[in-house]
């Protein structure tokens, strides 16, 4: 299970902490390196701090973005220290591991742990991306985490949580709808900012990220992805239909005005 946990970094700045991330990832027993748009390259210092992790190293992947890194996944978690505008959606490192453990537990699929940069963090737009953002309690009057510190505790209680679990603890009939792909989330919440947007009833950023929180906090499985898709494929069929009526309506009428 551990072997499809993903640690993706986004837009490191410094070859160390992508070193001691690595060698964070491999004394907790996961594997899979990714990184955003690195703003610094695997050197020297990246390698000696990684500590015999080099291997983890060798294989790290890199992308152009969160989306494509995160693609394939069926769980996305994203660190954060915001806690205004993602109470809803706040996991602390346990319970986002016991979180973890369940979806893992059905065969092919994959959980994304996603940290972002040194100084700022996620972006709004990469937060949105997560199924759930977890927060790490630290103390309120020094929050300051280094990188690789916050991966080692949320990397450690995932291998907690692995130790720990049981098929009596671990909830997944073999009838349950397996999760969509990030990337499937992605394609449907594109299609309805299209769809709605072009409809009027979306007239800013402000409400498709809304409308993101909300099927986020849903935790679709996939057939009910399935579903809105065809819901919202057949109302676009629909909407066409009734322009193309109307269209042709104003057509015949413009004859009968010039055959008069």
């Amino acid at each position: 299970m551990l072997q499809r946990i993903k640690v993706i970094l986004v837009g490191t700045t410094h070859s160390g902490n992508i070193g001691s991330a690595a060698r964070a990832m491999k004394t907790m027993g996961l594997s899979q390196l990714c990184l955003v748009a690195p703003e610094c390259d695997i050197d020297a210092q990246a390698i000696a701090l990684s500590a015999g992790a080099e291997d983890i190293l060798q294989k790290t992947q890199i992308y152009s973005d969160l989306a494509s890194a995160a693609a394939d996944c069926h769980l996305v978690l994203g660190a954060s220290a915001r806690l205004r505008h993602l109470q809803q959606t706040l996991l602390e490192p346990q319970a986002a591991a016991q979180r973890a453990m369940q979806i893992l537990h059905t065969p092919a699929t994959n959980v994304a742990l996603v940290f972002g940069r040194e100084r700022v963090g996620l972006t709004n737009d990469e937060l949105l991306q997560c199924n759930n953002h977890v927060f790490i309690p630290t103390n309120p009057d020094y929050r300051s985490l280094n990188l690789a510190m916050a991966v080692q505790i949320v990397c450690y209680e995932m291998r907690k949580a692995w130790l720990e679990q049981t098929p009596q603890s671990i909830a997944a009939p073999a009838a349950q709808s397996p999760r969509p792909t990030a990337q499937a989330l992605q394609y449907f919440f594109q299609q309805t900012e299209i769809f709605y947007t072009a409809l009027g009833f979306i007239k800013n950023r402000a409400v498709m990220d809304k409308l993101q929180h909300l099927y986020q906090r849903a935790d679709l499985s996939e057939s009910e992805l399935n579903l809105l898709n065809g819901m919202l494929a057949t109302v676009q069929k629909v909407q066409g239909r009734n322009i193309s009526t109307k269209n042709a309506q104003l057509f015949t009428n413009e004859q009968k005005v010039d055959e008069s």
